[in-house]
């Protein structure tokens, strides 16, 4: 779905006026309607606030355009309900909501993460947990969130 089509929608399964939503995410009703008929697009801050007021996060607003996955585990983040938001309400593109909760890391070490992913992750193949240990690292080692 184009992203007009998509702020057009969620606009009125939100049954909010142009006007409105204009006043909620402090724009013109005019500046609604250009982005509705494709003419414009909001800006980032404008983003922000329309994922905010809609639960939704900006990658959807921009029609997906990324494939997201958590920084410090590495699960795809293919909807919403799994990404984790900010104290403020915002949402945090870059972690999964079990990662990264209330504004905080869960886990304060890539062991303690290692270590939850060897308890709780099928193991079809029957790998000895060293070698489980091995992988998990190595693949988890690559995320932005543990080479910080």
């Amino acid at each position: 779905m184009a992203m007009c089509e998509l702020l057009k929608d969620l606009r009125e399964k939100h049954h909010l006026t142009q006007e409105e939503l204009a006043e909620r995410v402090l724009v013109t009703r005019q500046a609604v309607s250009r982005w509705e008929t494709g003419e414009t697009q909001p800006n980032t801050e404008t983003l922000k606030l329309l994922s905010r007021e809609y639960d939704v996060s900006i990658n959807t607003l921009l029609g997906a355009p990324r494939k997201l996955f958590c920084q410090c585990c590495g699960m795809p983040l293919n909807e919403d309900g799994m990404i984790s938001k900010e104290p403020d309400g915002f949402f945090n593109e870059d972690y999964c909501k079990w990662c990264y909760a209330d504004g905080k890391y869960v886990y304060q070490s890539k062991e303690a993460l290692v270590n939850f992913l060897i308890q709780h992750m099928p193991n079809p193949e029957g790998l000895p947990a060293e070698d489980l240990r091995c992988q998990y690292d190595a693949w988890i080692s690559q995320l932005k969130h543990w080479k910080e």
